[in-house]
């Protein structure tokens, strides 16, 4: 499996092509959809799904318009469905100006268990406290994790939102850390890392929440 990073939009959240042969799977299609169109068209890639790893806006701008070019389901978890319907707002609102924004219509609940798109075969880890409907999918064989704004490359992702949850980040946490040392982490933002990297960094944001 390949794995194409893009930091895209004013937030520079990172938008992650996974391809199989032609297939590609789009991990939080965040903004800059004509970009994202073009590179899908460039590479000839058909693209199968999206996934969210949580609901914030920076992460999910395209996805209802690349719906409208591409008949493909945003897979995200339930809880963070309330965030899609404030989409709109929330980018007025950290942006300081209204985005033309499409919301995302063909949605669809995603799972606990082990999942298979096409030939694209992974786990979705709950890992609630950035957000409510937080998660991560993690590639068992590929020994990759997307962690969204869970964890990031020395640092976690903020909690102090009002529908943010201390202890159940520092669960996720612990969740994350138990994964194999060698597991590359691809998170939301900024650069890659390792579940070894991070370990101190995560015994550290265990500690204090």
């Amino acid at each position: 499996m390949k794995v194409i990073k893009y930091s895209l939009g004013q937030l520079q959240a990172n938008c992650y092509f996974l391809i199989k042969d032609n297939d590609c799977l789009i991990i939080d299609p965040g903004d800059e959809v004509s970009f994202i169109l073009e590179e899908l068209q460039r590479r000839r890639l058909k693209l199968v799904a999206m996934l969210a790893t949580h609901g914030h806006f920076d992460h999910l701008m395209a996805a209802g318009e690349i719906q409208k070019s591409f008949n493909v389901p945003l897979y995200i978890n339930k809880k963070d469905r309330f965030l899609i319907n404030r989409l709109i707002d929330s980018a007025e609102h950290f942006l300081g100006h209204q985005p033309l924004i499409i919301k995302p219509t063909l949605i669809k609940r995603l799972i606990k268990v082990k999942n298979k798109i096409t030939d694209f075969k992974f786990q979705v880890i709950t890992t609630p406290g950035h957000s409510p409907g937080s998660v991560c999918f993690y590639f068992k064989k590929e020994k990759v994790v997307f962690t969204g704004d869970t964890l990031h490359k020395g640092t976690i992702g903020r909690f102090d939102h009002s529908y943010c949850n201390k202890k159940d980040l520092k669960n996720s946490l612990i969740t994350l850390s138990k994964l194999p040392e060698e597991t590359k982490v691809y998170p939301g933002h900024e650069e890659e890392t390792t579940i070894k990297e991070e370990k101190n960094n995560l015994l550290h944001y265990i500690n204090i929440l």
